[in-house]
């Protein structure tokens, strides 16, 4: 009696925690998705402060007026590097996401096996009226 309880409760534990796995894994590919995209816009916005601070090099050099545009061309800089700073801590999280995503679909499967293979977990079937 004493063993059956044991087992009951280990597989009432296992069957919450399949539960929490099966819970969080759609909310984790969901992030890993948006930081995806966000890693994607970053590379696009840094891709563009180049072009601009190239075009601006370009028209400093061309201008018969004296012009600086040293300043704006340091700005734009400096918001480049924080792009790729971001961008590297985006890269970080989205690498800790996956790893993340591939424990909780292991430790599912084997709890999915464990259970299968104590006979306490069967597939369900639709129960037909």
């Amino acid at each position: 009696m004493a063993a059956t309880a044991v087992v009951d409760a280990s597989t009432g534990k296992d069957v919450i925690a399949e539960g929490l796995l099966d819970l969080l894994k759609p909310a984790i590919q969901q992030l890993d998705l948006h930081v995806h995209s966000v890693r994607e816009s970053q590379v696009e916005l840094r891709e563009h402060i180049d072009n601009l601070a190239t075009e601006l090099c370009r028209i400093n050099e061309h201008q018969k007026v004296a012009l600086d545009l040293d300043p704006y061309v340091k700005k734009l800089l400096n918001a480049r590097r924080r792009v790729v700073l971001v961008n590297n801590i985006l890269q970080n999280a989205q690498e800790r996401l996956r790893r993340l995503n591939h424990n909780v679909a292991k430790e599912t499967a084997r709890r999915k096996t464990m259970l299968e293979a104590s006979g306490v977990f069967t597939t369900r079937s639709p129960s037909k009226p």
